[in-house]
């Protein structure tokens, strides 16, 4: 009896809740609609509140609520993790009131909205460059602000993003290796190429790009390995010039990561790279 009891007091608890939220969805009061948004987002319902709060923008616009109410429906459904929807109207609210009460906090949780919403790696990173830059904009307009080093660490963590989409595009090249042209001509037609070319290509712009990424040692052991294969690949009239570069990029690998766990691999490649312009030049 006690267990029908209870299921009867949580239905009717539940329904006095929905009962009340559709009178306030009905009410033409929009202070007391403002007002039950407010309670709503309080609760943590934000679905509710955001309901009503897109509605209520637009009445309250120049009015003493407005800047609120449109920060507050941001913040709404940033709180859902509806985190594009909520970059959008932090950009509105940041963009319509520049010197507003919540522009610094508008600024940041745009930025981190755009950080929380990127893909993995291996993904297309446009989002990810779109985060990056609401973030820079942020510790532009706010340099003294109390979230500048969380935005910088977001920033951070956006760009070892980037380096390990360079890094998988690069692996990704080297792992394909050679490849010969369209099967259907004849053999002496068909073109024969690598791709170590691109991954060497690759792997040096996000050197470049990325100076100080923790990632180094692993791209530039990548960036080694794709030049021996290069030059060990090589028609003849260009199999020396890449092997001298296999060298100088074991030169530069060594002077770096003199302690490094690649180095019995990277002695290796010296070696065969060292033998053959030795006797070539013998």
């Amino acid at each position: 009896m006690k267990k029908y009891i209870a299921i009867a007091l949580i239905s009717g608890t539940f329904l006095t809740s929905c009962g009340e939220y559709n009178k306030v969805l009905k009410s033409g009061d929009y202070e007391y609609k403002y007002e039950a948004a407010k309670s709503y987002f309080g609760k943590g319902q934000y679905t509710k509140a955001a309901t009503l709060l897109e509605e209520l923008i637009t009445i309250l616009k120049g009015t003493d609520d407005a800047q609120e109410s449109l920060y507050m429906l941001a913040m709404a459904y940033y709180n859902q993790g509806d985190y594009i929807t909520a970059s959008h109207y932090f950009t509105t609210y940041y963009n319509t009131y520049p010197k507003g009460t919540y522009t610094e906090l508008a600024r940041f949780h745009s930025g981190k909205s755009l950080f929380l919403d990127t893909p993995e790696a291996r993904l297309d990173q446009t989002s990810t460059y779109n985060a990056i830059s609401e973030l820079q904009l942020f510790m532009e307009y706010f340099p003294d602000s109390k979230r500048k080093t969380e935005a910088q660490l977001m920033i951070f963590s956006l760009q070892d993003k980037l380096v390990m989409k360079d890094y998988l595009t690069a692996k990704l090249y080297y792992d394909l290796g050679t490849y010969t042209g369209n099967a259907s001509w004849t053999a002496d037609r068909r073109i024969n190429g690598n791709n170590f070319l691109a991954c060497i290509t690759t792997a040096q712009n996000a050197l470049k790009d990325y100076p100080y990424t923790s990632m180094r040692e692993e791209i530039s052991i990548l960036l080694l390995r794709a030049k021996h294969k290069l030059g060990s690949e090589s028609v003849l009239d260009k199999k020396e010039e890449r092997m001298r570069e296999t060298i100088d990029e074991y030169y530069a690998f060594k002077n770096e990561f003199p302690e490094s766990k690649y180095m019995k691999e990277v002695e290796t490649i010296y070696k065969d790279a060292s033998k053959y312009v030795k006797e070539l030049n013998e």
